[in-house]
């Protein structure tokens, strides 16, 4: 694997981030493998492949996330919430896990990074309430449940962002009918060996 820096990588994805900005992304990467030693937040350990399998994974999908309030759905380890909320600062993220462990670590990161447009819930997603015009997701579940799961969340005209691997065809044609395939995105992510894709849908009128 060719080593990768944040700020080549992000270069390689037309994003232009100040030095602030990046080294505030770094400091969560450092966060993030500091709380993995006790939590179990990722299967990664290496600081340079949390670059690009997290942050630039992360914000490859930040062209496509438009300006309203933003839930992120089984946060886990705060991807790709954390990494949008800091390239994006009047974007609001709500992030929410059923798991108590990762939600105070998603907790601690926000105040840790200073960042005040970062909310976190620990809660089951089925029994939230609040509409968001956009809700996230990565490797979170099959894109069905998916959206039963969240589909009282998503205000008129909202749209969800499923960040996939490989082009989940199987899991589009298993969509309910009224569930509209806005775009297929395939995203190319530097230092990342592997198919990525941007689903992203929306409910028919």
């Amino acid at each position: 694997m060719s080593s990768i820096t944040l700020a080549s990588g992000l270069a390689e994805l037309g994003l232009d981030l100040p030095d602030t900005t990046q080294q505030q992304l770094l400091a969560f990467r450092d966060l993030l493998l500091k709380w993995n030693k006790t939590y179990n937040l990722t299967a990664l350990r290496d600081p340079e492949q949390a670059i690009s399998h997290h942050l630039l994974d992360s914000l490859a999908i930040l062209p496509h996330v438009g300006d309203g309030a933003l839930l992120d759905v089984g946060s886990g380890g705060g991807l790709p919430g954390i990494p949008l909320a800091i390239a994006r600062p009047q974007l609001a993220v709500r992030m929410v896990d059923t798991v108590q462990k990762k939600a105070t670590f998603l907790q601690q990161a926000a105040i840790q990074l200073g960042l005040k447009n970062v909310a976190v819930d620990h809660a089951r997603v089925e029994e939230m309430t609040g509409q968001y015009a956009q809700i996230s997701s990565r490797a979170f579940a099959e894109l069905k449940l998916f959206i039963e799961l969240t589909r009282h969340l998503l205000a008129p005209g909202g749209r969800w962002l499923a960040m996939k691997g490989v082009r989940p065809d199987d899991e589009i044609a298993a969509l309910p009918a009224d569930i509209v395939v806005d775009r297929i995105v395939p995203l190319s992510v530097p230092g990342l060996d592997a198919e990525r894709h941007l689903i992203i849908l929306k409910a028919g009128q």
